[in-house]
């Protein structure tokens, strides 16, 4: 009788470590729209990021996933699948040489950049991942401005 009573107590435990991990590992989908592309030119790079720090990330090091996406129409999407749950930021580069890279003029972009909770970029709202940050924690559909300086 004990000894059923210790392995009830076991399994009851075991099963908890079971639910609380299962929660742990929940992975969700990431899906990213643009749409009022300049142009259907190149390709459209969209970058994840999952680190304070990480934005601005010119040279494109930082991130934590990276997919590219034809343009049709001038528009463009992507799906993340399997993302964790957490604080995650994203970073769009309207690639139209295809380089991947930001490409400038004498100083400012003249490729279009986008960024998660932005609609406007100038010298008083650069982009950081703090600002850029939202939380994932079920399927989420974005659609992203991409602006064009």
């Amino acid at each position: 009788m004990k000894i059923l009573k210790v392995l009830i107590a076991l399994i009851i435990v075991v099963s908890g470590f079971a639910f609380n991990s299962e929660g742990e590992n929940e992975t969700f989908s990431l899906t990213v729209n643009v749409a009022h592309l300049q142009n259907s030119t190149g390709v459209v790079q969209f970058s994840l990021y999952n680190t304070e720090g990480s934005i601005p990330d010119e040279h494109f090091e930082k991130y934590f996933l990276q997919l590219k996406s034809s343009i049709s129409e001038n528009e463009s999407s992507v799906t993340f699948e399997n993302i964790p749950k957490g604080t995650y930021a994203i970073n769009i580069l309207h690639d139209e040489d295809e380089d991947g890279k930001v490409t400038k003029g004498f100083i400012l972009p003249i490729e279009g950049l986008g960024f998660s909770n932005f609609t406007s970029l100038n010298l008083l709202n650069r982009p950081n991942y703090t600002k850029a940050r939202f939380n994932l924690e079920s399927d989420k559909t974005m659609n992203i401005k991409v602006i064009y300086m």
